[in-house]
């Protein structure tokens, strides 16, 4: 592989990388953080969404970061990549999703500890999350008509209310107005049976309530290979779907899989379909 200059006017040869230089505020040594470089970790995400804006860049593709040297170094709170590109791009909500091993999980709500997870979860949530993912499952991942399985809260998906009301209160009348307007949406399943093959085969989606419901199942299927997808973005954004690993950085003994499956996810997102 040969690395060039980045130049937007011109197509890389194959086996080169083009690389857009921008240099480091102080030197820097793999593994140990310095509070004089956290502003060069945000020019590499204004320049990457300046790029994706104007159409210099078919999509990004984000490597993990420490948000926590960010805030060290002051300015506005950085509550992390997802957060900062939505506001830039002035998109008021959007979904995670995280795709591997045959799976696609997308998440009703994301990092939120399990007692306040039932009081978030409303009609008007639930509903725009479910639009998002549509939208995107269509205009991103060129599915044209998206089947979308929904997991309830409570274990057994409430068992009729013997275990919850929020499957009865919010969840189905919520999917039951949605199925009226068209969607193809299935649930509430018990979150505990929807990943069976015989169920799985009838949806392009998954989506589960929350965080812990939904990933430990995609991670255990896809190795280190998944992907961190943001949907409801106005252009595509995928990552990694692990931490910075600093005590890795350096060795030799990073592993690199999920890096390039969401380079890989990216430009399957972005060619176009026939």
């Amino acid at each position: 592989m040969r690395l060039v200059d980045f130049n937007i006017n011109r197509l890389p040869e194959t086996g080169e990388l083009e690389v857009l230089h921008i240099p480091l505020n102080t030197p820097c040594q793999a593994g140990i953080l310095d509070v004089h470089n956290a502003s060069y970790v945000l020019t590499l995400l204004d320049t990457a969404y300046e790029g994706v804006k104007r159409g210099d860049f078919a999509a990004m593709v984000t490597a993990p970061l420490h948000k926590g040297i960010i805030n060290d170094a002051g300015g506005a709170f950085f509550s992390g990549h997802t957060e900062y590109l939505a506001a830039k791009s002035h998109t008021p909500q959007v979904v995670m999703m995280l795709a591997g091993g045959g799976l696609r999980v997308a998440l009703v709500t994301t990092h939120l500890p399990l007692k306040d997870i039932a009081a978030q979860i409303t009609p008007e949530l639930l509903s725009s999350v479910i639009h998002i993912l549509h939208n995107d499952l269509q205009h991103k991942f060129h599915i044209e008509n998206p089947r979308i399985l929904v997991t309830g809260l409570n274990p057994h998906a409430g068992e009729q209310g013997h275990l919850g009301h929020e499957e009865l209160d919010v969840i189905i009348p919520t999917l039951q107005k949605l199925q009226a307007d068209g969607l193809d949406i299935k649930g509430p399943y018990p979150a505990d049976t929807v990943f069976e093959p015989f169920i799985l085969k009838d949806g392009d989606a998954v989506l589960a309530m929350y965080h812990d419901q939904g990933l430990p199942v995609l991670k255990y299927a896809s190795f280190g290979k998944g992907v961190n997808i943001t949907l409801g973005l106005p252009f595509i954004r995928t990552s990694v779907d692990h931490g910075t690993a600093l005590d890795l950085a350096g060795t030799g003994r990073a592993m690199s899989g999920s890096l390039q499956a969401a380079v890989e996810y990216a430009l399957q997102m972005h060619a176009p379909q026939h």
